[in-house]
């Protein structure tokens, strides 16, 4: 570091004196008042800092919320058309089956009905799979190794989960 680089600072020149650094170490009083002065400061930019941070999760929450709204509205589009889509297409497989390949009409809802009920367990099974990840194990996991969030009930249904 050279001598252009050290900072300059009116602190570090005692009082009434000609521009000359200040010679010996600060008087305790002095340096208690710059301490408190450096902490509070510190603890002005926390806050700041939290406000900040605070008025993002506000923002965020409400773009999300807007953003939910409307995804859940093009989820029940998908869902209409895609039912009627599939109910088509099962009305497709009975006549297929029932006028091509001769099966009764009872063979052939059953066989549609059939099928209809495989997509659905596996619908079942992906959804509940997936609703696993909402458990937030890996965060619950954390917060207790810092001693946050112990709870027994919640040690056994992890344990259980990780033993799988």
């Amino acid at each position: 570091m050279s001598a252009g680089d050290a900072p300059h600072s009116d602190d570090a020149r005692a009082p009434g004196s000609s521009g000359e650094p200040r010679q010996g170490p600060l008087p305790l009083e002095d340096a208690v008042r710059e301490i408190g002065d450096a902490g509070r400061e510190g603890l002005s930019a926390a806050l700041d800092t939290g406000r900040a941070l605070r008025g993002l999760l506000i923002a965020d929450l409400a773009l999300a919320r807007s953003a939910l709204g409307r995804a859940l509205m093009w989820v029940a589009v998908a869902i209409v058309f895609g039912a009627s889509s599939w109910l088509l297409l099962m009305a497709a497989l009975i006549a297929l089956l029932q006028g091509v390949l001769g099966w009764s009409w009872l063979a052939s809802m059953s066989a549609a009905a059939g099928l209809s009920l495989v997509v659905t367990a596996l619908g079942v099974w992906q959804a509940l799979r997936y609703f696993e990840h909402t458990r937030l194990s890996a965060t619950r996991r954390q917060l207790r190794r810092m001693g946050l969030g112990h709870d027994d009930d919640d040690d056994r249904e992890i344990e259980k989960q990780e033993a799988r």
